[in-house]
């Protein structure tokens, strides 16, 4: 009989431990770290080791407050780490993602419970706060390594393509998207690298291939309708789904099945709305990226999809209970 590992995102019913599934994850997550390292240097790697040891340590102090057996060799906590870091600039001052993974354990997961009981995606949430508590610190970019280097310089200052989008009507070319040579946070460079990781969890079978693939066609869909009607000011389908954290969103945090609904109508549900609420953040909210709060938000509405959407038990009537 099959065993519902309850864990840190991503989830999945399996009988393998939660040790073996996390650290699986932690080797599919290499690649996007590696590529940010690449393209940012050792800002990226600070920034990454300094998410995952605040993250470990603040899992470690509440289950000790709260005499709870302590977990953080599992590997859930270094999970949350690496994907909070791999939402941030590389500029991003070491304190405050220090301040945002104690908000992720602590208030994202720790807080409700522990493993498995979190509402939120902990890491988005952690975000979510350091995009309130810091929001120039959070949207201050800075061009790759690569391209700064041409220029003759350590550094340069740089929008985003989504921002390039939205405020300047300018279209990066896929490619650079695609292998990472833009400015973004960590885990928003390099496309290709963060689907080898995502194709590796799904040939492992750790992930339900409907999230990723519902939560592309919804953004490709949505996407390409506003492309449609003036291609000249909205950008096609691929980009939307190349820019910005769409990736990491659909291979790992749509995936988590703690957060998302768990029948299979109700992650359609989720899926394509959550892709409808990123098209319509990015091209007519005022921000120029959206594949947060749509998470969020729909993490927010699990609990009532799966009422919803939860089949029907054999003999129970309209009246309640069963039937004589």
């Amino acid at each position: 009989m099959d065993r519902l590992v309850v864990s840190s995102s991503p989830h999945f019913s399996t009988e393998d431990n939660v040790h073996k599934i996390m650290h699986t994850v932690i080797l599919a997550l290499l690649p996007a770290c590696a590529a940010s390292i690449y393209f940012f240097g050792l800002n990226a790697l600070f920034l990454i080791i300094t998410c995952i040891v605040a993250c470990m340590a603040t899992e470690y102090a509440f289950q000790k407050i709260r005499s709870k057996p302590v977990t953080i060799t599992d590997g859930s906590a270094i999970i949350t780490g690496i994907l909070l870091a791999l939402t941030l600039p590389p500029s991003f001052p070491l304190y405050a993602a220090v301040l945002g993974s104690v908000v992720a354990i602590g208030l994202g997961k720790q807080i409700f419970g522990g493993l498995g009981y979190n509402i939120f995606n902990p890491a988005l949430l952690g975000r979510a706060f350091l995009q309130a508590a810091y929001p120039v610190l959070i949207t201050t970019w800075s061009e790759p390594l690569t391209k700064a280097a041409k220029q003759g310089i350590d550094a340069v200052s740089a929008a985003t393509p989504l921002a390039l989008m939205k405020f300047e009507h300018k279209i990066t070319p896929h490619l650079d998207l695609l292998f990472g040579n833009t400015a973004g946070s960590l885990g928003e460079t390099s496309a290709i690298a963060i689907i080898l990781g995502g194709l590796y969890l799904r040939y492992k079978g750790y992930i339900n291939w409907k999230m990723p693939l519902g939560y592309f066609g919804s953004i490709a869909v949505f996407g390409g309708i506003f492309w449609l009607v003036n291609p000249l000011k909205y950008p096609d389908p691929l980009f939307h789904m190349l820019a910005g954290g769409a990736m990491l969103g659909a291979w790992f945090m749509v995936t988590d099945m703690v957060t998302t609904p768990t029948t299979p109508i109700g992650q359609w549900i989720f899926v394509i709305v959550a892709g409808f609420l990123v098209v319509i953040i990015r091209l007519l909210g005022g921000l120029p990226e959206g594949v947060m709060y749509s998470i969020l938000l729909m993490n927010a509405f699990t609990p009532l999809i799966n009422r919803h959407t939860r089949p029907k038990v054999f003999g129970e009537g309209g009246q309640g209970g069963l039937t004589g």
